[in-house]
């Protein structure tokens, strides 16, 4: 048997008579307090999933509509026939502008002034000036520095530091530094010893004379507080704790059943009370009365409507050219006109003034013989 379900039978031990008396009026209980819950949590549940189905989701296909066909569509067209044609053409300019030329400056300019100018005159100097001056330079520095020095560290500084530091300290400390320190070790082991002896044996009379005493508290302990505390834990709390817990899950389960038993009868008494005779009355009732209003009142007042704004907007056509004619007669009424005189009025002759054709409107009348001609006629 595997550990899952050791652990299953021994949830369920023990079963006594206080388990079985307390798990009815516990369920009972608990599906009275969860059935509420239950049934609001399965009512907001449902109202949600029917706003999701009927307001949210065609609303987000909306607003998805009107995106796209609003904002991502002419972003679309915007950027590929205007922002990409006009980024590439920034593009190849700042290039043909900026980045050739600094491409050209440094191929042909700059790459060949630090080659033939800086590079190859460096090499040379370098090969054939520093290279040779460098190694004299070398070979002086250890002949004259090097080499002194490697004598004088050789045979006078270490043989003095051997003979003069080294080999006596070391005498001292194997002969008598040693020798000293393993005495002084062996002196201090010894003094430890003897204090710890003195102590573990009073410490043992301490021990054997309070034993009888922390045995009895220990006993009273538990047998007073301990076994009662764990027996009231094993036998009482956790039986009424677990089944509290089982009634729990067992109301939630029923809760549930019995909520969409509810929500099923609501909905049947809603379909069969108000969905089908609605329904019975659309199909019935309100669409054929829909297609009488649409095809006998509807149809001829629309037309009658259009007949009569088509008068009217005639009627306003010829009642605007009507007025606009009269502003223009009273116009040349007023002021005159060159080609609007009135058809049957005799037309007289326009006034001229001396020594000038120009005609003027309230002038008099000149006779067409001038008196140049009138003094002809006489002396003829």
């Amino acid at each position: 048997m595997d550990d899952s379900k050791h652990q299953e039978l021994e949830r369920y031990e023990p079963d006594t008579a206080l388990t079985r008396l307390v798990r009815i009026p516990v369920r009972i209980v608990v599906l009275v307090l969860v059935l509420p819950v239950r049934m609001v949590w399965d009512l907001l549940a449902a109202g949600w999933h029917a706003a999701d189905r009927s307001l949210l989701r065609p609303l987000g296909r909306g607003l998805a509509w009107l995106a796209d066909t609003l904002v991502l569509t002419p972003l679309s067209w915007l950027f590929t026939h205007v922002l990409t044609p006009l980024a590439l053409a920034v593009t190849w300019l700042a290039t043909a502008l900026f980045i050739w030329p600094w491409i050209g400056l440094w191929r042909y300019v700059v790459v060949p002034v630090a080659k033939y100018g800086v590079a190859v005159p460096l090499v040379w100097l370098y090969g054939t000036v520093l290279t040779p001056l460098g190694r004299g330079a070398v070979w002086l520095f250890t002949t004259l520095v090097v080499g002194p020095v490697a004598g004088l560290w050789r045979y006078v500084l270490v043989p003095a530091a051997r003979y003069g530091v080294v080999v006596p300290l070391v005498w001292l400390y194997g002969a008598v530094l040693t020798p000293l320190g393993r005495g002084t070790a062996w002196a201090l082991d010894r003094a430890w010893q003897g204090t710890a002896w003195v102590l573990g044996g009073v410490w043992k009379g301490i021990a054997a004379t309070g034993s009888g005493l922390g045995i009895a508290v220990t006993w009273l302990v538990m047998t007073l507080l301990v076994a009662p505390a764990s027996w009231l834990y094993r036998r009482v709390l956790a039986p009424v704790g677990r089944e509290i817990a089982d009634a729990a899950e067992v109301a939630w389960r029923i809760a549930g059943y019995l909520s969409r038993a509810v929500g099923r009868g609501i909905a049947w008494l809603f379909r069969h009370l108000i969905g089908v005779p609605v329904a019975w009355a659309y199909r019935t009732v309100c669409t054929p009365l829909g297609h009488f209003v649409r095809d006998a009142l509807w149809a001829p007042a629309r037309r009658a409507a259009l007949e009569a704004g088509r008068a009217a907007r005639g009627a306003l056509a010829t009642a605007r050219e009507t007025v606009r004619q009269a502003r223009r007669d009273a116009w040349r009424a007023l002021v005159g006109g060159t080609a609007g005189a009135r058809s049957g009025e005799p037309l007289g002759v326009p006034a001229r003034t001396l020594g000038s054709t120009t005609t003027v409107p309230s002038a008099a009348q000149a006779p067409e013989t001038s008196l140049l001609d009138e003094k002809l006629v006489k002396q003829g």
